[in-house]
């Protein structure tokens, strides 16, 4: 289970290092990010028939980054993603 989110850390990082621009994320919002990608990514793997869903391939790791590349950008399209200031 540590390695799973080690993993998610990892994929929200290059994630967010892929979107042009600065990125408002904290560390935990980077962190959540990566994981959802890597559960979408280990779904996508498993329907595929390439490996399990927590099972670490480079099928599920390219489609877990693209996953989260893709939550970060409707994120903030949205205005999700973004911190609020307090005046």
């Amino acid at each position: 289970m540590i390695g799973f989110v080690v993993f998610g850390l990892i994929v929200g990082v290059i994630a967010r290092l892929v979107v042009p621009g600065r990125q408002h994320l904290s560390v935990w919002m980077t962190l959540l990010l990566g994981l959802t990608g890597s559960v979408v990514g280990g779904l996508v793997a498993n329907a595929l028939g390439t490996g399990d869903i927590f099972e670490l391939n480079i099928l599920g790791s390219v489609v877990a980054i693209a996953a989260a590349v893709i939550l970060i950008i409707a994120g903030d399209r949205i205005g999700v993603l973004t911190k609020r200031s307090r005046h």
